[in-house]
């Protein structure tokens, strides 16, 4: 886990009013999994819904969103913030943290350029999950 990577994703990308307790959680072993929960559903309420920006499909394949985070500025590497055990506060490779995050079914957030650019990918509860870039805009 690297808590620096992790407040900076939160305070970039997380709504005021959620962040002090999602940051809590996030680094309290035993709540880490709430704040990542919790964005299964309620993503809408805890990201700055002015950043989201939907890939639409298809977009199921991670080489795709891949492509599209490099057009976007995206190095080779990025930290994960992530349901899936595998990749959860890690610093991985982009490619090979897409390849665990995309299509597993439960939340992940790929923070490519910190407090810049992310991949967030939703919970799937029918067809496929909403996946979106979390970006900056660049006058910021």
């Amino acid at each position: 886990m690297n808590k620096e990577q992790e407040i900076l994703l939160v305070k970039s990308f997380f709504v005021k009013r959620v962040q002090e307790r999602v940051l809590h959680e996030l680094f309290s072993p035993k709540k880490r999994d709430q704040a990542l929960y919790r964005l299964d559903h309620l993503y809408k309420n805890m990201l700055k819904n002015e950043y989201l920006i939907e890939i639409t499909p298809p977009n199921s394949w991670y080489e795709d969103i891949y492509e599209l985070l490099k057009k976007h500025g995206a190095p080779d590497t990025c930290y994960c913030l992530s349901e899936n055990e595998v990749i959860n506060g890690k610093e991985l490779p982009l490619k090979e943290a897409l390849e665990h995050a995309v299509g597993f079914g439960f939340s992940s957030i790929i923070s490519c350029i910190p407090g810049e650019l992310a991949y967030f990918e939703a919970e799937q509860s029918f067809g496929a999950p909403p996946r979106y870039l979390l970006k900056k805009p660049t006058n910021h």
